[in-house]
């Protein structure tokens, strides 16, 4: 097993992504936030028009600061086996997934996205840093594992106008990528490795070029998504589309077990809805033994959705069994007003066994109007998640719009 030299973002925080200059331009709230070591835009205008951007044109997010992990060796496959709970001998040449990684205890470390290049060659993506974890478990595997942050520029280009725009620029062929297949691009004289991926639960793609092509590749998009209502985008608005698809984020709804301080703080991918992403008929991986306990004897929590009643979820409400006792059944992780489902909506870690469809708690709501803080008890009910899921995410080819 080869070593690894720390990439500079790790050691210098907030660095410029490739895509700054342009983003210091668009920008006119001045309102930027710290991502792996790099400054990124929490806002440009106002959150709202740049979530209607994805759900009703197309949006623009630098997803450069996502951490990349370039795994490469005769073992790779068999290593990533391994330290996931998904069966990746199943993933074709060109393809991603959606993937965690648990400790001996069954207990979610975290949760991204492989791509797979060759039989040998794979790239990790996920947003907290975990080399030593991926370090820790390659012992005794011929592999490499390499962090290339530093060397993969990224932009997210979601929502129903993105096909359009992205087939403007020049990218001919896009619109016949399947979601989460892998296609190579030329944009102008920029080579582009393009995945129909996203997180947002819309129509989107995900475009990964060199930081030298950055600005071009901005400056190219902008001009061809003019007339298709092309708008960049923070991080508040796509936090508020990944809600509607159901998407979960660390340090929201749930701490990886790494960095848990109390006890019982820790999921596992039952608890977090995650059972499609769990495969125990292949060999042995990290948490599996724990796994197939809880599988048998079945979650005593889990995260569901929840259609909430009044006014909007604000942060950690709490959750309750009845409105007039205080048994505390649960609590929300992640909620807003939904613009598009009309409705507000949530994701809530609930106690067995109110987390079944239909079942319906009271959730205490803190809400401030006006400079006071109010209190409200509100009824809830579990419902499907995701909550918003258009035909045109999986559509090949997408309605030319």
């Amino acid at each position: 097993m080869d070593t690894v030299t720390v990439p500079e973002a790790f050691r210098k925080p907030f660095l410029p992504t490739p895509f700054h200059a342009r983003a210091r331009a668009a920008c006119m709230t001045d309102q930027f936030i710290g991502w792996s070591g790099y400054s990124t835009v929490d806002v440009f205008t106002t959150v709202e028009q740049e979530y209607f951007a994805i759900r009703n044109s197309c949006s623009v997010y630098d997803l450069t600061p996502m951490i990349k992990y370039r795994i490469t060796g005769a073992e790779a496959e068999l290593y990533l086996n391994r330290l996931v709970t998904r069966d990746i001998s199943k993933l074709k040449t060109n393809r991603v997934a959606y993937a965690v990684w648990c400790n001996d205890s069954g207990h979610v470390i975290d949760d991204g996205t492989i791509f797979r290049f060759a039989a040998d060659e794979f790239l990790l993506c996920t947003a907290e840093r975990q080399l030593n974890w991926l370090l820790d478990s390659a012992i005794g595997f011929a592999v490499h594992i390499q962090d290339v942050t530093d060397d993969i520029a990224a932009l997210s280009v979601q929502g129903p106008t993105s096909c359009s725009v992205l087939k403007k620029a020049g990218l001919d062929g896009v619109e016949r990528l399947k979601p989460f297949e892998i296609g190579r691009f030329t944009l102008g004289d920029v080579k582009l490795t393009v995945s129909r991926t996203g997180f947002t639960g819309d129509l989107g793609y995900e475009l990964w070029m060199t930081p030298d092509a950055a600005e071009y590749a901005w400056d190219t998009l902008m001009a061809a998504g003019r007339s298709r209502g092309i708008r960049p985008i923070g991080s508040q608005a796509l936090n508020m589309a990944r809600i509607e698809a159901g998407f979960i984020m660390p340090h929201l709804d749930f701490v990886s077990a790494e960095a848990t301080v109390h006890l019982e703080r820790d999921r596992s991918p039952y608890e977090l809805g995650l059972d499609w992403v769990v495969d125990l008929r292949k060999s042995h991986f990290n948490g599996r033994r724990a796994l197939v306990k809880e599988q048998q004897a079945g979650p005593r929590r889990k995260l569901v959705g929840l259609d909430i009643a009044g006014q909007k979820p604000a942060g950690k409400s709490l959750l309750y069994a009845q409105k007039s006792c205080r048994k505390e059944v649960g609590a929300i992780s992640s909620g807003l007003w939904s613009p598009t489902c009309k409705r507000n909506i949530a994701l809530a870690m609930l106690d067995m066994p109110y987390f079944k469809l239909g079942s319906e708690v009271w959730a205490e709501i803190y809400m401030c109007r006006e400079l006071v803080w109010e209190r409200r008890v509100v009824k809830a009910v579990v419902v499907e998640k995701p909550f918003f899921q258009p035909e045109r995410r999986k559509l090949t080819p997408p309605a030319d719009r």
